[in-house]
């Protein structure tokens, strides 16, 4: 599996401290099936020390320790854009911070925001679209902006930008309301990839991608959110037509259990 949103450099975020915790990061992802990282430190005011400079010789320095350490892992360069820091980078920049280093593929991760999304989100979309870069958004599911307006995202998605949801979204990992609303989203055809958003090899924000999905009943449309379409983002070629959504699994409440004696 290819992971798109993955907090893995060492000390630059809120990601894993020091490059022994990447390791174990690392570790973790490859034990959950994963076989390329992207890294996507946040690129935002919050974090001004992550510039492309240090995204890449912290890459570099990641790869390196994999190969001394004989982990079957490839990690390429990204970022986690927030919405009003992209504005204020060159389109330089954001050549660099492309998803995958810019050598195949024009996407730009850029961060959903967690608070209401204002109308300067459309309009910087719009503006980076017009700038030659394509948006891949993270974690639509938990903005509450589109929880009151999903009509707001779809049109979004019409016009051309891709979502990118956690895989912990569909087992619960972010509460019921999270859960329900990124399924709704499958069902309308409007989640892409689905990444890990991992920030560390613990339970709360783990590197994993597949697990979360075999327990969300997703079959074999799995590899299309997970491996096909992240490919596809990364070597700039057109999505392959996509598997109709998988179906919830049936949870197995008290009520559930009781008919069941």
């Amino acid at each position: 599996m290819i992971d798109l949103h993955c907090h893995v450099l060492p000390g630059v975020d809120d990601g894993p401290e020091t490059l022994a915790d990447s390791m174990e990061l690392c570790r973790a992802a490859v034990a959950a099936g994963t076989r390329t990282i992207v890294a996507t430190p946040h690129v935002s005011w919050e974090w001004p020390g992550v510039t492309v400079q240090v995204i890449a010789e912290g890459t570099a320095r990641v790869n390196d320790a994999l190969l001394a350490e004989g982990i079957d892992l490839e990690v390429r360069t990204g970022a986690e854009i927030a919405m009003t820091r992209a504005a204020d980078l060159s389109d330089e920049e954001l050549v660099a911070l492309r998803l995958g280093g810019g050598a195949g593929g024009t996407y730009l991760l850029i961060e959903c925001p967690y608070t209401a999304a204002s109308a300067g989100f459309d309009a910087i979309v719009a503006s980076l679209a017009d700038r030659g870069h394509r948006i891949l958004l993270a974690h639509p599911e938990r903005c509450p902006g589109f929880h009151r307006e999903p009509d707001r995202l779809e049109a979004l998605v019409a016009a051309g930008m891709l979502t990118s949801v956690t895989a912990g979204a569909f087992v619960g990992r972010f509460g019921r309301t999270v859960e329900r609303f990124a399924r709704g989203l499958l069902e309308r055809g409007m989640v892409h990839d689905i990444a890990s958003d991992g920030h560390g090899a613990g339970m709360r924000r783990p590197p994993s991608i597949g697990p979360e999905l075999q327990q969300a009943g997703f079959g074999e449309s799995a590899d299309w959110h997970a491996r096909a379409v992240p490919l596809a983002i990364l070597d700039g070629t057109p999505l392959p037509p996509a598997p109709p959504p998988p179906v919830a699994p049936r949870k197995r409440g008290l009520l559930g259990m009781l008919r069941r004696a």
